[in-house]
């Protein structure tokens, strides 16, 4: 049986003495008169496994992977407790160490751009090893959550003949020759509507999965292909829906501060990262109008007018210079959202909701849905769209239904957030962006 370096550590003293299998990539070497050593990573954890050898084998070097068998002692040095004596070693994958010089394997500072063009080769990094196991770790937490209070996981399509946003950010798919599917077809930019029809049968589901948009953006927080979980349930109104998101993303942060210890250690040289996840956890989530928000910017010198939709600078005041804490905006214009989102009494607003977070802005959106069947043909007709394509979303409240609520956690910002990376690129393996796909 082969054990992971994270077994190892966690079994600790209680195998000395014993032999034992463990592989890994060949992270750094030395060698002095006497023996060689070998330092190897898994990627099982953050923590690397000294390697002991009596005598040097060059054809042992950076990068290379091996299976070493052999003799688990105490470490006589202080950045370790165990170390392995090497009785046994298998070399996998020899390539010569000038090549080594061109790629980020070489142990060296390299730049965020410069990991990103070998995203192939990022997983071996410590930095990107350990965002990747936080962005599992997150995943987990999320499934956790939804199980243990009683949703259902589904998958909704990844290609559909309708825009869910209103945004006409679409990514159209085609056979170049004809058109597959008979008539025009995209990559999903959200699962929610279909979630909606879910929700109505099994009244508290979820989603989790890829989602993509057109967007010509190059911001460090937009990607053309990211992941959006989404949650919709039944007899749900907009106050129970912003409860939700902020239980729900409260119990990620403070689960994955521990379940992810070591790793945020490593990425937390300043402790700024501890700070900001604390910050979430002690302070409630304040409940703020679209209007309010606006007569606030107006007071502090913005070119804003009300109806007008948010952009970051604007969510960056609000949340990081004038409340200081995360904030959730609500009530919205109505020719600023979706039309599926439903209306309040104003008649100007509907029931949607924001929740803005520092460093990133918008983190979760969502609303209450417009479950009134002649309220959703009005505004259907308000915004100009074609009934023939939704006909089958219409027929969700032509054949009964409820009050119902939703929202869309955008799941990379949230890594972003908590790995507190300046770039989205570099939480997801890998980026898809304008003008650029990183393989």
């Amino acid at each position: 049986m082969c054990n992971t370096i994270k077994q190892l550590f966690k079994q600790n003293t209680i195998l000395i003495n014993k032999k034992i299998v463990v592989k890994g990539w060949v992270k750094h070497k030395r060698t002095n008169k006497l023996k060689t050593f070998v330092i190897i990573n898994d990627g099982s954890t953050i923590k690397n496994l000294q390697i002991i050898l009596e005598k040097e084998d060059k054809s042992i070097n950076i990068g290379v992977y091996l299976k070493i068998k052999g003799l688990i002692v105490l470490s006589k040095g202080n950045k370790q407790t165990i170390e392995l004596l090497a009785n046994n070693i298998k070399i996998y994958g020899i390539f010569k160490y000038k090549d080594l010089q061109k790629t980020i394997l070489q142990p060296k500072k390299h730049s965020y751009k410069k990991l990103r063009e070998q995203s192939y080769l990022r997983f071996r990094t410590n930095f990107f090893s350990s965002i990747m196991r936080i962005r599992h770790n997150v995943s987990y937490l999320i499934h956790k959550y939804f199980h243990k209070n009683g949703f259902y996981y589904i998958h909704t399509p990844i290609i559909t003949n309708y825009d869910t946003e209103g945004s006409s950010n679409l990514f159209k798919v085609t056979t170049l020759k004809s058109d597959f599917f008979g008539e025009n077809a995209y990559l999903t930019v959200s699962g929610q509507m279909h979630a909606e029809a879910a929700a109505l049968g099994l009244r508290k589901i979820y989603t989790f999965g890829p989602t993509f948009r057109a967007e010509k953006s190059k911001t460090p927080r937009h990607l053309a292909e990211f992941w959006m979980v989404e949650p919709e349930i039944a007899f749900f109104n907009l106050k129970n829906n912003m409860f939700l998101a902020e239980e729900f993303i409260k119990y990620i942060i403070k689960n994955i501060m521990i379940l992810s210890k070591d790793d945020i250690e490593l990425l937390d040289k300043k402790n700024i990262i501890v700070n900001n996840l604390n910050k979430i956890l002690t302070q409630e989530f304040q409940r703020i109008p679209y209007s309010k928000v606006i007569r606030i910017l107006i007071q502090n010198g913005y070119d804003i007018k009300w109806g007008q939709d948010l952009n970051y600078e604007h969510e960056k005041f609000i949340v990081e210079s004038y409340f200081k804490h995360p904030i959730i905006i609500f009530n919205y214009p109505i020719d600023i959202k979706p039309f599926y989102m439903r209306k309040n009494k104003d008649k100007q607003t509907v029931a949607a909701m924001d929740i803005i977070f520092p460093n990133v802005g918008e983190i979760i959106g969502g609303s209450q849905r417009e479950e009134r069947y002649d309220r959703l043909l009005s505004q259907m007709k308000y915004f100009k769209l074609n009934r023939t394509i939704l006909e089958w979303y219409i027929n969700t409240r032509r054949f009964s239904t409820v009050p119902h609520s939703g929202f869309g956690l955008g799941f990379d910002r949230l890594i972003q957030f908590i790995t507190n990376m300046k770039n989205i690129k570099e939480v997801i393996p890998f980026p898809r962006s304008i003008n650029k796909i990183y393989t």
